[in-house]
């Protein structure tokens, strides 16, 4: 049984057709409004889930115990139950300053009519989206340096994509940790956090009934990438992994993920920069259609 506010209940696996249901009727643009990434960030941001009259409420804590909840979903104008949302947060969870982040357009155009919040852009969290046409053919001038690597991995390679399965997961986990000690997650709890989430992720790809494939060369997984369907014309990449010894992995996975997984959808969502700078590079370098714009809301 569903959790009834002021009452929360941390996620778990379970929850998935309750909560997917409510997320798909939703049809978001953002990446966080899913339940793949609810479950699979839930021990990082502590997140829990209640039940508003009709309204699903998220409520989560970072790492330096700030309390913010993911956008209300639910029918009708939510400026109400975001109002008691965030009330409810800095009443009883300590927090003076509650936010709801991420959040959307349409929450936006919703709250600000009624002139008790504070909304503004948060651009480390926006989302970068593509034409899944452009990531597949990488056709023109400026996805030349692109199709160069691909190419040069392909005279280089014999590689075959396959979809995931569980026998090749363990691989899978051998090349996040190769990419782990590149990036020294050890000294980074955000990463050492990320980690974890790919673990999630790959012992549980069948449950969150995930779209997953891996590049194989010589035998041994060198890539893999998962994601599922967003809403009915986007699909979201969740997690993109490669050894980072062979550097034209990434640009394989990337377009074999797509090519193979998404080729019928109109566009693909691979998610925020966060705020770095490399990462921010990387996705920009695939030349975004747009950004999708999120928000942090709080009470005046």
């Amino acid at each position: 049984m569903e959790p009834k506010f002021p009452e929360f209940k941390p996620v778990e696996l379970a929850d998935r057709g309750f909560l997917h249901e409510l997320f798909w009727k939703y049809q978001p643009e953002t990446s966080e409004l899913n339940f793949t990434n609810v479950f699979i960030w839930r021990e990082h941001y502590h997140i829990q889930w209640s039940m508003h009259n009709q309204f699903l409420l998220i409520a989560c804590k970072s790492e330096a115990g700030n309390c913010f909840a993911l956008p209300p979903l639910g029918p009708g104008n939510r400026a109400q139950v975001s109002r008691e949302l965030l009330q409810w947060m800095r009443e009883n969870r300590g927090d003076k300053d509650p936010s709801i982040q991420r959040a959307d357009q349409r929450l936006k155009d919703e709250l600000e009519p009624a002139g008790l919040f504070l909304i503004e852009p948060a651009r480390e969290h926006f989302d970068y989206l593509y034409r899944s046409e452009n990531l597949i053919k990488l056709s023109g001038n400026k996805y030349h340096a692109k199709k160069n690597h691909l190419n040069k991995f392909r005279k280089t390679y014999q590689f075959s994509y396959q979809p995931l399965t569980t026998r090749l997961v363990d691989e899978c986990l051998e090349v996040a940790e190769l990419w782990c000690e590149a990036k020294r997650c050890h000294e980074d709890l955000d990463l050492m956090d990320e980690a974890r989430a790919v673990r999630e992720i790959l012992l549980n790809f069948e449950a969150l009934k995930l779209q997953a494939g891996v590049i194989v060369v010589n035998d041994r997984v060198e890539a893999f990438a998962l994601g599922e369907m967003l809403n009915q014309n986007t699909a979201v990449v969740h997690i993109e992994k490669a050894n980072p010894q062979i550097p034209q992995a990434f640009v394989v996975i990337n377009q074999q993920f797509a090519e193979h997984e998404f080729s019928q959808v109109p566009f693909i969502n691979r998610e925020q920069d966060l705020g770095d700078d490399g990462l921010r590079r990387a996705k920009e370098s695939y030349h975004p259609l747009r950004l999708v714009e999120k928000f942090r809301i709080r009470l005046k």
